[in-house]
C-alpha cells in the first residue's frame, strides 16, 4: 500500500538519495547547489517534502518539495505576489513505481498543503517537451501560463520552460 505524508527531518537523507538516483535526466535541471538549498529550506521549515511510502517495504518511493512563496525563486513574482503562492520544486517517483499516478497524488498533497498555508496559487515548472511531467501536472489540475526560451536550464529539445499554475479557490 502507498501512503502519502510529510517527510520527517530524519528521512531527508533518503529523500535526497532518491532524488540523485532517480531525478537526473535530459528534462530535469538539477544542480548540487540548488538541491542543497532546497533541502536547507526544508530543515528551516520554509519548505516541506511530501513523500510517497511503500508501506509494505517501509521505503520512500517518491516525493515532491513544496516551498513557501517567500523563499521561492524571485522570477515567480511575474505570476503572483510571493506571499500569495507556493512553489513545487522537485517531483520524483522511483522508476519502479512510474505510471501508477503517484506523482499526481503528490502534487495533490502539495495543493492541499498550500491551502493550509492560505496560498492563492501553486506554481510549478517543467521542460516544455517533458510529456510525463505534462501529464501528471494536467491530471492534478495545473494549467500552462507561460512558455519561454530558457537555455540556462534547458539543454535539449526546444530548450523551453513552461510555468504552470493551480489556482486555489
Amino acid at each position: 500500500m502507498i501512503v502519502f505524508r510529510p517527510a520527517a527531518l530524519e528521512e531527508l537523507a533518503d529523500v535526497k538519495a532518491l532524488l540523485w538516483d532517480q531525478g537526473p535526466n535530459e528534462w530535469n535541471y538539477l544542480t548540487e547547489e540548488g538541491v542543497d538549498a532546497e533541502f536547507s529550506l526544508i530543515e528551516q521549515g520554509t519548505a516541506a517534502a511530501m513523500v510517497a511510502v511503500d508501506s509494505d517495504k517501509d521505503q520512500i518511493i517518491g516525493f515532491a518539495i513544496l516551498m513557501d512563496g517567500k523563499v521561492s525563486p524571485d522570477y515567480l513574482t511575474k505570476y503572483s505576489a510571493l506571499n500569495e503562492l507556493c512553489y513545487i520544486g522537485d517531483v520524483i517517483v522511483s522508476n519502479a513505481y512510474s505510471g501508477q499516478g503517484i506523482a499526481t497524488k503528490l502534487l495533490e498533497c502539495c495543493i492541499e498543503k498550500s491551502k493550509e498555508k492560505r496560498a492563492s496559487v501553486v506554481l510549478i515548472e517543467r521542460h516544455e517537451e517533458n510529456l510525463a511531467s505534462a501529464g501528471m501536472m494536467r491530471k492534478a489540475g495545473f494549467k500552462v501560463v507561460e512558455t519561454f526560451y530558457d537555455p540556462e536550464k534547458r539543454s535539449v529539445g526546444s530548450r523551453n520552460t513552461s510555468i504552470l499554475e493551480y489556482c486555489i479557490e
